[in-house]
């Protein structure tokens, strides 16, 4: 039996992409995504929100790429990734420990789900499997959208 470590966010970014260059040529873009949950408590019948904030590192050159064409602040996303814990130390000396979800390597999924910013429309999807990584647009580029289709289903 093999073990699983993946884990998928659907939210949306609370700043633009903090995209770092490395000497060596490596890139990676740091994103914050805020995935909010809300219900109506059953006690007092007050509504309920808690936001969570996820930490998202991309680290696959096609990702980040599409981060700093496409994403900024708002911009609502779907990530797949793996769940990754670090430890480090602060100006102080003290243990930290910041946990993140790396978006890179096989199985790495980016989707932009509110579409491309260019007033293009259609949805952006981005898969890294060892480095490489595909697109698809729909929308206005021809197409069909919900509107488009027909309302004679019969269930």
């Amino acid at each position: 039996m093999s073990d699983l470590n993946q884990c998928s966010f659907i939210g949306r970014l609370g700043a633009d992409p903090d995209i770092k260059s490395f000497p060596n040529g490596g890139r990676v873009a740091n994103l914050r995504l805020a995935c909010g949950e809300k219900w109506k408590d059953k006690a007092t019948g007050e509504k309920k929100e808690r936001t969570e904030w996820i930490s998202v590192t991309l680290q696959s050159d096609g990702l980040v790429g599409v981060a700093e064409r496409y994403l900024k602040k708002g911009s609502r996303v779907f990530v797949q990734g793996q769940l990754r814990t670090r430890k480090w130390q602060d100006q102080s000396g003290q243990d930290r420990f910041s946990t993140e979800i790396i978006v890179g390597g096989f199985g790495g999924i980016l989707t932009m789900l509110d579409g491309r910013q260019d007033g293009q429309g259609g949805q952006q999807r981005q898969q890294d499997s060892g480095g490489e990584y595909t697109q698809h647009f729909s929308g206005q580029g021809g197409g069909s959208t919900r509107d488009d289709l027909d309302d004679d289903i019969p269930f």
